[in-house]
């Protein structure tokens, strides 16, 4: 399973947030911070204090994306 939070950084722009700030609002830490820039999954529970945070629900800032197979 793949994911993408091209989402979470648009909001970000449209909001004029930066990620600092939504590190320091949501109370994530940097090694989260990272896994987001990265693409990696993290926990829910980080993701609900996103979402509280920007007040806005999962889908408007993670995306579910297939993962192409390579031969």
């Amino acid at each position: 399973m793949a994911v993408q939070y091209n989402k979470l950084w648009k909001l970000l722009v449209d909001k004029k947030m930066s990620k600092a700030d939504l590190r320091r609002q949501a109370d994530i830490s940097s090694n989260t911070m990272t896994k987001l820039r990265r693409d990696e999954m993290v926990a829910l529970p980080i993701l609900d204090r996103i979402c509280e945070t920007l007040d806005v629900d999962y889908g408007d800032i993670i995306e579910h994306v297939k993962e192409t197979v390579e031969n």
